[in-house]
């Protein structure tokens, strides 16, 4: 299991969960979805939900984010997207650190996008959805260029903000946000 899109300050916090059938052997190409391009995500997602037994894919939106702190919405997050699988999970491996609040016993493996596959597809299979997701807000919203940047703090994204101000899908609780909220 992993999650995507701690950091922007725009748009959800999307996890996914990923199962494959116990003895697969290791999909070519599949990283850690930071690594990859977005083609080559693309592409690995193709095979990822080809040979996957289960995936739940899991979002926390952005009031959820300003309401509870982006660590509580990305479990959140997770849990949704735990929930969403087709099977029930007896073990959880899970990128970064331990999150007792997930509620199911779990390894939380440090760098697990980069060192264990099922993490590494769960990261490509979360990444993949939430920049389709943000290129679909870009149409929306063309002035900030989500479907370039996804929501993180760039220089054009930043240059937006000052000449259109905020949108509903801006992370209100994230700096520079809060600054122009208060102005």
């Amino acid at each position: 299991m992993d999650e995507v899109g701690r950091g922007p300050l725009a748009g959800p916090v999307v996890a996914a969960a990923v199962v494959f059938p116990p003895g697969t052997k290791p999909l070519r190409g599949l990283d850690d979805s930071k690594r990859l391009t977005a083609a080559a995500r693309a592409e690995i997602a193709v095979a990822i939900r080809a040979r996957a037994l289960a995936i739940g894919v899991g979002a926390a939106s952005v009031h959820e984010i300003d309401r509870l702190n982006i660590r509580r919405a990305s479990i959140l997050a997770m849990r949704r997207a735990l929930d969403r699988l087709r099977c029930t999970p007896a073990y959880v491996l899970v990128d970064g650190l331990p999150c007792p609040e997930l509620g199911v016993p779990h390894t939380a493996i440090i760098d697990g996008d980069a060192r264990c596959q099922s993490i590494a597809a769960a990261s490509v299979i979360a990444k993949t959805v939430r920049d389709r997701l943000m290129q679909l807000l870009a149409l929306r919203h063309p002035g900030y260029l989500w479907e370039r940047n996804k929501g993180y703090s760039t220089t054009a994204h930043l240059a937006a903000l000052d000449a259109h101000g905020l949108t509903a899908h801006h992370r209100r609780s994230f700096q520079p946000v809060t600054q122009l909220v208060l102005l």
